[in-house]
């Protein structure tokens, strides 16, 4: 019980300092609302806390599957600690911000290419944006892309390398996918199957969809807004998360689908051996 109380009191804490990180990194003149950043952190910490204290799931997948989970964390924290110094550069620079603009230019120079995500991100800013806001976006841009593509190269490392899950035990469908009800629908590893390859195909197109859309409905948006230093953080951050967190899912899903495949040519097999015997 202890255990599990540290534990999800420890989660907790970290996601509350994902949430309040942009608010400590950036200058207190390029913050917003820190009442509400400080409301939204306690809330996701409850909330954190909440589903790992709980025996039952409900809404946290591949909750008892490590590493997926820590390494989505990871991912995040990377994105929004580089942005929030990114951000901070130009307001109040410094040794490490400075490096951290370096590597977003260098990265920004080799990712912005015809028809790239990365180049799609400066496009849909309004052609009187300032050349230094489109730098800034274009290297945030290609930040949060590459630690996005590592976290997904690490984990399908981690898939046939370290063969997840298997290596952590036995894996409990219900606990692992609380949101999948493996009673209706038809087979079992058909959907998810389907299912995985869905979240692979948006997880790709949404970082080309994501700026088009923001482009074409420009007259109801002031995207001008959008470049704020707190804002632009979060908008690039969930515009890199939210693909590559939708296409590990669907790796992940794979896995599961290929386990259970298995699982039953075996016994296939073993049904057929018993019945020859």
């Amino acid at each position: 019980m202890f255990a599990r109380i540290t534990g999800a009191a420890t989660r907790g804490a970290l996601v509350a300092l994902l949430i309040a990180m942009p608010s400590m990194l950036l200058p207190v003149s390029a913050t917003e609302s820190p009442e509400i950043v400080a409301l939204m952190a306690i809330l996701a910490a409850g909330l954190t806390f909440a589903e790992y204290f709980s025996n039952y799931p409900s809404f946290v997948e591949f909750r008892e599957a490590p590493p997926l989970n820590r390494m989505r964390f990871a991912a995040a924290v990377a994105i929004v600690g580089l942005l929030s110094l990114l951000a901070r550069h130009p307001l109040d620079p410094t040794g490490l911000t400075t490096l951290v603009n370096n590597l977003g230019t260098r990265l920004g120079e080799a990712l912005d290419f015809a028809y790239s995500p990365v180049q799609l991100t400066v496009l849909m800013l309004p052609a009187e944006t300032a050349s230094a806001v489109a730098h800034s976006i274009r290297s945030a841009a290609s930040i949060a892309y590459v630690v996005t593509a590592l976290a997904i190269l690490g984990f399908g490392i981690a898939i046939r390398l370290g063969n997840w899950p298997v290596a952590n035990g036995a894996f409990n469908v219900w606990v692992n996918l609380p949101l999948f009800d493996p009673t209706t629908g038809g087979d079992v590893v058909t959907r998810l199957q389907r299912d995985a390859r869905v979240n692979i195909i948006l997880g790709v197109l949404l970082p080309f969809a994501i700026p088009a859309t923001i482009k074409l409905t420009s007259s109801l948006i002031e995207v001008s807004q959008l470049t704020a230093p707190q804002m632009l953080v979060w908008l690039i951050a969930a515009w890199a998360f939210v693909p590559a967190s939708m296409i590990m899912r669907g790796m992940a899903m794979l896995r599961v689908a290929e386990l259970i495949a298995q699982k039953r040519r075996a016994a296939y097999a073993h049904a057929e051996t018993l019945q020859t015997a």
